[in-house]
């Protein structure tokens, strides 16, 4: 008796049991999720981050039951899970999307026309090479194998400019992020 409860939970302690144990589970795992989801990407998406952490746990964990149990049971409640946290995001927008058709349109253009300004702002305050690595990517539509050799930087430098800009815009422009989902969703933001 012993000696199985020790073979059974063998996936806690060694990688490739545990790996064994993935393989076994995912396909049937994920055909559960996918019962509640109806999104395969979703389903499977919520069966990894199952597995992942119960790696993470393993040490913590007590699993009184079998793992095939445990992990049906950890899938269920995740895709659960995902539901209610997209049906509060959908209930959100909605609720966005009717207060905003509710303001008059001369508010809905003055507001693009501020956020547009802003956005100008913001990149202009981007430091001069950052700013241009920018504007090569994000308006000429440029790769960044393309900005390297133009601009004869490595492609790690121009990675590292667009994730500079990216996080300077994010902070510029956070107040106005739901605006700009509004507006994205009302195709006024050109």
């Amino acid at each position: 008796m012993q000696e199985e409860k020790e073979i059974a939970n063998a996936w806690m302690v060694d990688e490739k049991a545990f790996g064994l144990l993935f393989k076994s589970q995912y396909e049937s795992l994920c055909r559960r999720a996918y019962t509640l989801l109806n999104d395969m990407d979703e389903a499977e998406e919520t069966v990894q981050q199952v597995f992942i952490g119960v790696w993470e746990k393993r040490k913590e964990m007590q699993v009184t039951e079998s793992i095939n149990a445990y992990l049906s049971k950890a899938v269920h409640n995740a895709s659960l899970n995902k539901i209610k946290h997209l049906n509060v995001r959908l209930r959100y927008s909605r609720e966005e999307q009717i207060r905003f058709e509710n303001d008059p349109p001369v508010t809905e253009i003055s507001h693009a026309d501020e956020l547009k300004t802003r956005i100008s702002a913001a990149i202009e305050s981007l430091p001069e090479q950052c700013r241009l690595i920018f504007k090569l990517s994000r308006f000429e539509e440029m790769k960044y194998a393309e900005i390297a050799a133009q601009l004869g930087i490595s492609i790690k430098t121009v990675e590292n400019q667009m994730g500079k800009a990216l996080k300077v815009l994010r902070s510029k422009l956070k107040d106005y992020m739901i605006l700009v989902f509004i507006l994205m969703q009302a195709q006024l933001f050109s």
